[in-house]
Parts: structure tokens; C-alpha cells; sequence
């Protein structure tokens, strides 16, 4: 969810790509039914392992996961780190009903924190073209 959130609200400024320490291997039908519900196609995403982008410059790494931040590997040359724990709501048990509401609080959560990160972010470019301007 996080990947596909961030492709859409700040993939033309930034590139966005996702990984995990312990990826599923797939991505979960209830994110992609909930991305879904706001216009955010998943589907063809895919459950990627953190392995694949070491040795690739990397600016910054976000962890979304609780314990994500302890199992984060260290890539050099990161500009920015930043954790933010959210629940993961493929470990919830309970009936389907349940299951979409703890997935769309989440989302919902989740689209909160980055859209505040995209706006800094773009805030951060423009601050950046008028220093360059300056000059």
C-alpha cells in the first residue's frame, strides 16, 4: 500500500519502490481491494525482498512496519531515514468485514503521513529552485 501511495502522490517527483526483510510474496487482495477504493491500482505490484536494492543509491528509506526499523539493512550514501509504525493488517484475524476495516484504517493512516511527507517534499524542491536562482 505504501509504494502505490507514494507512486501517486509524489512519483513525479520521486522515485518510489518497496520492499520487505520477509516479503509475503505477494500482494495481499484486501490492499489491493482498499487501494483500489481510492483510485490506487496495486494490482500489478509484486512482494519484493529488501536484497534487491542493495548496492543502489538509495535517498531515503521510510519503514512502515513495527518492528521494520530494527530489521532495516543500512545502505550507504542514505540522504534520510524515517520510521513510521503502522499496524499491519495482514496479521489481523477476524471475519472479512473486520478485515477491510482494519485495511482501510490503515490506508487511511497511512494517507495522512504521506501526504504530509509529499507536500515536504515538494515544498523542498521549490525552496530548492529559488536558492538556485539566486545564485
Amino acid at each position: 500500500m505504501a509504494e502505490g501511495m507514494l507512486r501517486h502522490l509524489a512519483g513525479d517527483i520521486i522515485e518510489v519502490v518497496s520492499a520487505g526483510s520477509e516479503p509475503a510474496g505477494y500482494v495481499h487482495p484486501l490492499a489491493i481491494r482498499v487501494m483500489g477504493e481510492i483510485g490506487i491500482d496495486i494490482s500489478n505490484h509484486r512482494s519484493k525482498h529488501i536484497s534487491e536494492f542493495l548496492g543502489k543509491p538509495i535517498e531515503t528509506v521510510i519503514s512502515v512496519c513495527g518492528e521494520g526499523e530494527a530489521q532495516c539493512p543500512f545502505f550507504p550514501g542514505t540522504v534520510n531515514r524515517y520510521h513510521w509504525p503502522f499496524n499491519d493488517p495482514a496479521k489481523v484475524e477476524g471475519t472479512e468485514e473486520y478485515k477491510l476495516s482494519v485495511f482501510r484504517a490503515v490506508r487511511d493512516e497511512m494517507w495522512r503521513v504521506f501526504l504530509a511527507y509529499a507536500a515536504g517534499r515538494r515544498d523542498q524542491l521549490e525552496w530548492d529552485k529559488k536558492l538556485m536562482g539566486q545564485r
